[in-house]
């Protein structure tokens, strides 16, 4: 007689797997938290047709004075939302944020932590560059906010978004209070229509940094170093924490900004 198969008899001898209630529970919770974990897809096209008919905007009085309309740059689909003031003379010629000096610094502060515009979406408080790059007025932010940002927002879904500089940090957080007070600290953000809620860090200007060229502990290159550092910690996944010691000396800075 031919001898039975080991491998059938160890399959035999061991019973089924059967999940206790306690299993089958933890099992319907994991699925449930990977099923509320699932990215959230942004409708492109909704998107691309408020962008367009942004770009053929007149409501305020800074549209004369430019060449064209700023809309955006970057990923509607990205985790990291960046608001800056407005566009420069460089954006309103090439028709997109952050291309100039400050432009090119940013992407240096971005890439220095693994970020490229392909992980950002991007844009302004008001997307018509004001008269020799002067703050917008309250008339200005109140129209282009109304007609085109809140409208962008209500259509994104970031997890975090940093605001560059005073007047997107106080739009958005209805503060009158200066990004020196404001920066290197997690504030909760909740859309206007309740739609979505996100972290937010105040960041310095690009501009700002470059009129500030020193690296010095405490200087403003040294503290955005360690806002953007935090900014990566929490992408990949670390507790949001307040900068309770900005003085510390950063490591590693170097000269990458």
């Amino acid at each position: 007689m031919t001898a039975p198969d080991s491998a059938a008899q160890t399959s035999a001898a061991q019973p089924s797997a059967v999940q206790t209630p306690a299993a089958q529970t933890s099992a319907a919770q994991g699925q449930q938290d990977a099923e509320e974990k699932t990215t959230v897809v942004i409708d492109a096209e909704e998107l691309a047709a408020l962008e367009e008919r942004n770009r053929g905007c007149t409501a305020c009085k800074l549209r004369p004075g430019c060449t064209q309309v700023v809309v955006s740059d970057g990923n509607s689909q990205a985790r990291v939302l960046i608001v800056g003031e407005g566009p420069g003379a460089d954006e309103d010629r090439v028709g997109r944020p952050f291309v100039g000096r400050g432009g090119q610094l940013l992407d240096r502060i971005l890439d220095s932590v693994q970020l490229g515009r392909g992980d950002v979406y991007v844009t302004n408080i008001v997307k018509c560059r004001p008269p020799a790059n002067r703050n917008p007025e309250a008339d200005e932010t109140v129209t282009c906010t109304a007609l085109w940002l809140e409208p962008q927002l209500a259509l994104l879904r970031p997890e975090i978004i940093l605001t560059l500089g005073n007047t997107p940090t106080q739009y958005l957080l209805s503060t009158k209070q200066g990004i020196t007070k404001l920066r290197g600290v997690w504030h909760p953000y909740r859309q206007q229509g309740g739609l979505w809620e996100a972290l937010l860090m105040p960041m310095f200007h690009p501009a700002y940094l470059l009129r500030n060229e020193s690296r010095a502990v405490g200087g403003p290159k040294s503290l955005t170093w360690r806002d953007v550092r935090e900014v990566r910690r929490v992408l990949d996944g670390g507790v949001p924490e307040g900068m309770s010691d900005p003085l510390r000396p950063p490591e590693g800075q170097g000269t990458l900004f």
